[in-house]
């Protein structure tokens, strides 16, 4: 999974799907917001990138904003398009298999 550098984001209108861009046979993440309580990132998935099944200690919110991504929580698959969220909650297993090339953007609930 590659990362893209972070700038400055306060005081300005940003087009979201515009802000982290799709490499070819790669997962990249861009880190929007980072607190203590939380944090918020971009991804964009190429067609068929999986990020295998892992837990958080954390409630996470999963918005995505272009494609269709599986979702597999505590073993049970989601089918997830453009427009849609789905809750990850703390300590479950979860899984995402990039269905199409999608982008989301992940909230992370610290607190």
């Amino acid at each position: 999974m590659s990362t893209e550098p972070t700038e400055s984001l306060t005081a300005k209108a940003l087009k979201i799907v515009d802000l982290v861009h799709y490499q070819d046979g790669t997962v990249v993440s861009r880190v929007i917001v980072k607190q203590k309580t939380g944090n918020v990132s971009l991804f964009a998935f190429d067609a068929g990138q999986e990020l295998s099944e892992h837990t958080a200690p954390f409630d996470a919110l999963a918005n995505v904003l272009e494609g269709e991504v599986e979702i597999t929580i505590s073993g049970a698959p989601i089918r997830v398009t453009a427009g849609e969220i789905v809750i990850m909650p703390a300590n479950q297993p979860h899984a995402l298999k990039a269905i199409s090339r999608f982008k989301m953007m992940l909230t992370m609930i610290r607190s």
